[in-house]
């Protein structure tokens, strides 16, 4: 979920932000420029052309006077761009590969280069396409409309690089505001807002050994640990500046590597106008942000992370989008991507606009969009961001505020189907992949098929184990035993879902403080717990994610306008949090039994979670075999606890695969050395148990080495 500015998602980014040039029109177009024919194509950054129709709100004259130059005729001159079929499919709201038709594509057609524009605005009386190629002007390239809503015009000897914009007169004649093309591939950097022509394909892949494998074991029973990352702010050049893709791409894949993780998962890459709302408010939604570079640019990202084994996985919003006029809302002089009524369409948080999902189109445009990102840049998952927001009309809305569904209640039917259709057709095209919900209610069956009445999704975060755990992690070691509960209830439900753990950005952001913030105690308490948090984290059951800087134990809330706190590496006790992450990640892969059953019932088991007195909670991890387990005893007291006992249910000896109070983690060294050979001394259900040292505010992880399960 991203941040709730005031603002809105209005206008650019906060002043001085890194790489993009200062606002100079609404194409960024020096004064002057009218009367170029052409802008130089893409090469980096082009010098646009002035729309001169329109001036500073970018309205479209009313059509008619003389043309001059170009003829409104040579459209008649080509065939129909889209066929019969891409009509009726559009239509029927089933057309999945909707982005190979509309927006702009260069194309031959009859002999001749050009490109193929179209865009659907059914309630528009007249659309035309202009940019520095026709002067802006929208005499010169009127487009022709069709019974499904859809205008499309070829253009010959326009190509890539060229930037454009639709014109639209509404259904009583009245001017619009310029329009960017909503299935764009390429935006100009913010705060310019014209599109790009982009082709579709011309990247070579290497990646053919990853996809070949992606999915031959289930990504519920293989270990999945994200590592959630802002690219604007990971990491930044010496002037400020922002790294590209590639260059991102070149430090992060080692030093996501070296720690352990199985995936990174990208804050939203799509164009957004307003970089504080961290990619949560896009407009280009086929547009990978121009911020870091090209489409090949972050199609070279994804490549590369795949040639090292690594997972991409974006998050994805189709929830709602800013108001910006160049943008979706009011797209054709009618509500066409939002709802009319502002009870059921403006979302007050956000100061956005939610899409009506009752409209087929949208539908189409929003499922094109989710297989767009699979086919064209091989990423391996989608977070969808603010699902609840979705599901519920009354979401963030008081009596009065919102209009209830045809039964008269809250939930939003229209969305729901949507989001079944949308997971429905993920895992029809790219079985081997995944989607993640950002879900925070009791909506049931998130993560279970739509056959079985579920929402179809692969995974839902688990909100209510992070909101419980980061509030008992909040409470002073001495109260602890008071709230033992806000740890064990999350195993009630943890079999009901597919469950992520999320330890996200929206948890060290608006005055919630950074995760070592949030611990009670003194320096050395504080970090020691933020090592037990991890510890618990890993120990649970359930997939987990990570936001970047919690391996530094950073002190300060993210900003997005600079980078993390590398410097804190530096210092021994900080360097034994990320030492310790890197350890754990690699403890639960190795261990199929810490990560085979995240998402099985099965897959945990208590060994004992009624020692209030001592906030010691004992469990067991489960793997598929006999005598594949491991057991986790966490102390959540800065108490050492000696001579403590332990049931476990293999007879053979046991040995510390892990603890937390390590030395090299900054820890005091109250370690289990050697061999913990079990007594047939009965507890816990078992017929012998262990006598281990509990380290203070520590875990211990222990693996058999012998003998088997009771």
């Amino acid at each position: 979920m991203g941040p709730r500015p005031g603002g809105g998602g209005r206008g650019p980014g906060p002043a001085g932000e890194p790489g993009d040039p200062p606002r100079r029109g609404l194409c960024g177009a020096p004064a002057g420029a009218a009367g170029r024919r052409r802008a130089p194509r893409a090469a980096g950054l082009r010098r646009p052309g002035l729309e001169r129709h329109g001036s500073a709100a970018g309205v479209a004259p009313p059509f008619g006077g003389p043309v001059g130059g170009d003829t409104v005729t040579d459209q008649d001159r080509f065939p129909p761009w889209l066929g019969p079929l891409d009509h009726h499919l559009l239509s029927e709201g089933t057309h999945r590969r909707a982005y190979e038709k509309l927006g702009a594509h260069p194309a031959v057609l009859d002999g001749v280069a050009g490109t193929a524009f179209a865009v659907w605005a059914p309630s528009a009386q007249r659309v035309s396409v202009v940019g520095p190629f026709n002067d802006w002007d929208g005499r010169r390239h009127p487009m022709r409309s069709s019974d499904s809503g859809v205008w499309e015009r070829f253009v010959p000897d326009v190509g890539p690089g060229d930037l454009y914009k639709f014109e639209l007169t509404g259904p009583r004649g009245e001017p619009l505001a310029l329009k960017a093309d909503p299935f764009a591939f390429r935006c100009e950097v913010p705060p310019r807002t014209a599109s790009v022509v982009h082709g579709l394909g011309g990247y070579a892949w290497g990646d053919a050994a990853w996809m070949g494998a992606r999915g031959r074991v289930p990504i519920h029973r293989a270990p999945f640990s994200a590592y959630e990352v802002h690219l604007g702010s990971w990491r930044r050049r010496p002037d400020g500046r922002y790294l590209n893709y590639r260059e991102i791409a070149e430090q992060l894949i080692p030093y996501v590597t070296y720690l352990g993780f199985t995936h990174v998962e990208l804050l939203p890459v799509s164009e957004h106008p307003f970089y504080g709302s961290w990619g949560y408010q896009p407009l280009g939604l086929f547009a990978p942000t121009g911020r870091y570079g090209t489409p090949e640019d972050f199609k070279a990202f994804v490549d590369a992370f795949h040639q090292a084994g690594l997972g991409v996985v974006l998050d994805w919003v189709p929830a709602h989008f800013p108001e910006d006029a160049h943008g979706l809302t009011f797209f054709d002089g009618t509500h066409l991507y939002e709802h009319a009524d502002p009870r059921q369409g403006r979302l007050v948080d956000w100061g956005t606009l939610a899409y009506n999902y009752g409209r087929r189109e949208v539908q189409t445009f929003l499922i094109a969009n989710a297989l767009y990102w699979l086919d064209q840049f091989h990423v391996d998952g989608l977070r969808v961001d603010a699902v609840a927001s979705m599901l519920y009309l009354d979401y963030s809305r008081k009596e009065g505020q919102w209009v209830p569904n045809r039964h008269g209640g809250r939930e939003n039917l229209e969305a729901v189907a949507f989001l079944r259709r949308l997971n429905e057709a993920v895992y029809a095209e790219h079985p081997d992949a995944f989607t993640i919900a950002e879900e925070s209610t009791a909506w049931p069956m998130v993560s279970r098929p739509t056959s079985a009445g579920g929402l179809g999704f692969g995974f839902k975060w688990n909100m209510g184990w992070m909101h419980d755990t980061l509030l008992y992690f909040s409470r002073t070691m001495l109260h602890r035993r008071f709230h033992h509960d806000e740890l064990t209830f999350s195993m009630l439900y943890h079999g009901t879902e597919n469950y992520v753990l999320p330890l996200s950005h929206d948890e060290v952001v608006h005055g919630k403080r950074s995760l070592l913030g949030r611990m009670p105690g003194s320096d050395w308490e504080r970090l020691a717990n933020l090592r037990l948090l991890l510890a618990w984290t890993f120990a649970h059951p359930g997939k987990k994610l990570l936001f970047m800087g919690t391996e530094l134990g950073q002190e300060r809330e993210w900003n997005h306008a600079t980078a993390l706190d590398w410097e804190l590496l530096d210092r021994p006790d900080h360097k034994g949090i990320h030492d310790l992450l890197r350890d754990l990640n690699a403890l639960y892969r190795a261990r199929t039994s810490l990560h085979e059953g995240d998402c099985e019932p099965g897959g945990f088991s208590w060994i004992e979670a009624g020692d209030r007195a001592n906030s010691v909670l004992s469990l067991l991890r489960l793997g598929p075999a006999p005598g594949d387990l491991t057991v986790v005893i966490l102390n959540f007291t800065a108490l050492v606890h000696r001579d403590y006992r332990v049931g476990v249910p293999v007879p053979g000896p046991f040995e510390e695969c892990l603890n937390t109070d390590g030395p090299s983690y900054g820890g005091q060294g109250f370690l289990n050395p050697g061999s913990l050979r079990p007594e047939p001394i009965p507890l816990h259900g078992c017929r012998q148990s262990i006598r281990l040292t509990l380290p203070p505010l520590g875990a211990v992880f222990l693996r058999p080495t012998g003998g088997g399960v009771e």
